[in-house]
Parts: C-alpha cells; sequence; structure tokens
C-alpha cells in the first residue's frame, strides 16, 4: 500500500528514535527495546518470565471475547482491515446489533468462561447518538456481571465521559505499529489522532487497551518502534493485545509474508518486560498459530487471550480446542471479580503517571 500523506496537520510528540518516557521507568528508547529483540531467544524468555513472576500470578490467564456489534462499511483504509468499505473483502455493511442480541451473545461468552466482554463496532468516529445507544449495550453486559470493553473509532472528549458514565471498564484504540510505518498502512487517519483518542479516554477515567499487529511488512526497528510507544504512554495500557496479522484476501496487506513465529514470541516478551503489569494480550491469529508457539508465549508473559476464534457458544470447537490447550500447559482462566480490577487498575499505572 503507497505512503501517503498524514490527514491531520499536527504530529505525534512522540517519534523516531526517542519517545516521551514513562515516570516510573522510562525513557524505553527504540535503541535499548531493538536491543532486547536481539537477545538470544533462551535468554529473552527467562528475563520476561522473571519480570511476569514479579507482578502476576503464575498460570493466571483473562479470557476475553469480542463480538462485532456493527460490522463493515467502514471508510477507513486501514490496510489489515477486511471491514473497509473500499476494500472487496465480501464483508457486508451492517447496522448496530439490538440490545436483546448484545446480551444472548455476552451471556454465551460467560457460560463459556470469559471474564471481559468487547464490542467492536466499524466506526471512522461514532456520533453522538451512536454513544446514546452503545451505552445501552454497554449497561446491559455489566448486568451480566462481565468486564466491558468496547472498540469504536476516534472519540471526542465528551463521548469517552459518556461511556464511563454508562460504565465502560475498557476502551480498545490500537496503534497499530510504529509513526513512521504508520503511513504505509493507513492513510486516512494521523498517528496523532489515535493519541488524541487514548488521551480523551484516560482523561475520562477509562482503562486503556492498546496494543498494535506484527507482520504487515514492517521492520524490525518498526517493532520496536511500536512497543516504545506503548510502554512510554503516561501510564502505559493495562490491556496490550498483540495481534499477528490476519491476511484476508481482498486486503492491501494479504500478500504480505507470514511473521516468523519466534519473532512473534519476542515481540510478546519484550511488551512484558518494559509493561510488567499490563495484561499482554494474544489476540488476532493466535488460532494459526499451533500450541507451540502458544505456549512459548505464555512463557514470555502473554496472560489473556481473546477466547475461541468465533462468536462463543456452547460446545463451540475454537472453545474446547483453547481450554484443552490451557489444560495442557497448567494454566488456569482468571476469573476478574470487582475488587481485583479495581486493584489492577490501581497497580498498572506507573508511579507518578497522570492520568
Amino acid at each position: 500500500m503507497p505512503s501517503t500523506a498524514n490527514t491531520s496537520t499536527s504530529q505525534p510528540l512522540q517519534l523516531h528514535r526517542r519517545v516521551v518516557p514513562a515516570a516510573a521507568q522510562g525513557p524505553w528508547t527504540v535503541d535499548a527495546i531493538q536491543a532486547l529483540l536481539d537477545k538470544p531467544l533462551m535468554d529473552l524468555l527467562f528475563e520476561a518470565q522473571t519480570v511476569h513472576r514479579q507482578h502476576w500470578p503464575a498460570g493466571d490467564i483473562e479470557l476475553a471475547t469480542l463480538l462485532s456489534v456493527k460490522t463493515g462499511g467502514c471508510p477507513e483504509n486501514c490496510g489489515y482491515c477486511p471491514q473497509a468499505a473500499e476494500f472487496d473483502t465480501g464483508v457486508k455493511a451492517e447496522k448496530l446489533m439490538e440490545v436483546d442480541e448484545v446480551v444472548r451473545a455476552a451471556q454465551a461468552a460467560k457460560d463459556a468462561g470469559a471474564t471481559r466482554f468487547c464490542m467492536g463496532a466499524a466506526w471512522r468516529a461514532p456520533k453522538d447518538r451512536d454513544i446514546e445507544k452503545v451505552s445501552a449495550l454497554i449497561g446491559a453486559v455489566k448486568g451480566l456481571g462481565l468486564q466491558t470493553c468496547a472498540t469504536l473509532g476516534m472519540l471526542e472528549s465528551h463521548q469517552a465521559q459518556a461511556l464511563k458514565d454508562a460504565g465502560l471498564d475498557y476502551y480498545n484504540h490500537n496503534l497499530d505499529t510504529a509513526p513512521e510505518y504508520y503511513t504505509d498502512v493507513v492513510s486516512t487517519r494521523a498517528y496523532q489522532d489515535r493519541l488524541d483518542t487514548l488521551q480523551h479516554v484516560r482523561s475520562a477515567g477509562i482503562s486503556v487497551c492498546c496494543g498494535g499487529i506484527v507482520g504487515m511488512g514492517e521492520a524490525p526497528v518498526h517493532r520496536a518502534g511500536l512497543i516504545a510507544q506503548l510502554a512510554n504512554l503516561q501510564p502505559y495500557p493495562e490491556s496490550v493485545p498483540i495481534n499477528s496479522l490476519v491476511r484476508v484476501p481482498g486486503t492491501p496487506l494479504a500478500d504480505s509474508e507470514p511473521v516468523d513465529p519466534f519473532d512473534f514470541v519476542r515481540v510478546i516478551a519484550v511488551a512484558r518486560i518494559t509493561m510488567p503489569k499490563a495484561r499482554v494480550r494474544l489476540s488476532a491469529g493466535r488460532q494459526q498459530m499451533g500450541e507451540a508457539v502458544q505456549a512459548l508465549c505464555f512463557m514470555a508473559g502473554a496472560n489473556s487471550i481473546f477466547y475461541g476464534d468465533k462468536l462463543l457458544v456452547t460446545g463451540n470447537p475454537d472453545v474446547d480446542a483453547d481450554v484443552q490447550l490451557l489444560v495442557k500447559l497448567g494454566l488456569n482462566g482468571h476469573r476478574t471479580t470487582t475488587t481485583e480490577t479495581d486493584d489492577l487498575q490501581a497497580h498498572a499505572q506507573p508511579q507518578g503517571a497522570c492520568a
């Protein structure tokens, strides 16, 4: 996908070889993170697991699930996304789901063991009337005793506050990649737009879920740059989803070379080392990794997964496979209580960081 200029004249404050430091442990320079990525794999895994054990119970895995509550028709041109209107991927635009449909899906997810339910909508930026409708979904899902997460595109500050008032626990808004590579992936949104939305979410008191994608043709330095951006957010995200590109026919990145599995494991390990109190989540592409690579990711410090490859229903074979893998590895799906959630959010913020 050819590079084009950002549509916004503003530029990220954190660019190139150095980024703004996190108060508790910065600065994480791109060079320092690249040095971690270049370590011998066994040494890197040992360091990551050591950091992990200092901050998380052994074998603790958070189970989450994702439902697309408004699919297709997105005006953005993210090169990895089958929901972009300009790409011919067979995905048709659909309207926002009704409350009862979402509640049934959320109950099925809870019955299958999930503790967090994320609702995604293919918008560039929701309108205020959309926020009102999503707020009703958030309230209904919260009523089931699940943590709530939403990913709706760019937000204004008043919209983030409305979602907080509705009871939203987490907002997902990924940085995708390093700023230097960003316009090779998407040209309809500036990197600063993403940073602005994250700040609106933080200011509203909503926990941040923010990560990126590996395998989009980026160089190793761009992976280091992505982790630097995430680790130096103040505070760094409570949840960090690391995705392996799912190459969807019809998208500009469909012919990208698959990421080397060991390189993916390295990204997980460095995310754990640089963001020790974050939930590092295995997200898109996990099902294609195989059990051995997933096990290495857990060793590297991943402690959250999207549960199953499809919408969770009783007997879903993807869910059954996940359960069997966790049993094989002696890992435990973690059912987070409200008190534990509050404690984790308090501890996830580096000392001295502002919300």
